[in-house]
């Protein structure tokens, strides 16, 4: 299982960082673009996108990884 992806505000915008790291993997202007982002890294690293609100709240997180019985998406 890979770094967690976490969506967080970015003075250029958003932008994607692993789990742990400084610098961001990806910097982008919309959040709806880093969500895409996050998301691409995660299912390839079997792992979390952890998406934070402006205030740096978690708001939302999303699991791809292994687990044979994840619960439901009830947002789509």
């Amino acid at each position: 299982m890979g770094k967690n992806q976490h969506v967080v505000k970015h003075q250029e915008g958003w932008a994607v960082k692993g789990a742990g790291n400084e610098k961001a993997t990806k910097v982008t202007s919309t959040q709806k673009e880093a969500i895409e982002a996050a998301r691409e890294i995660a299912i390839n690293q079997r792992s979390e996108v952890v998406i934070h609100g402006r205030d740096g709240k978690i708001r939302d997180k999303d699991s791809y990884g292994n687990d044979p019985f994840p619960p439901k998406d009830k947002k789509h």
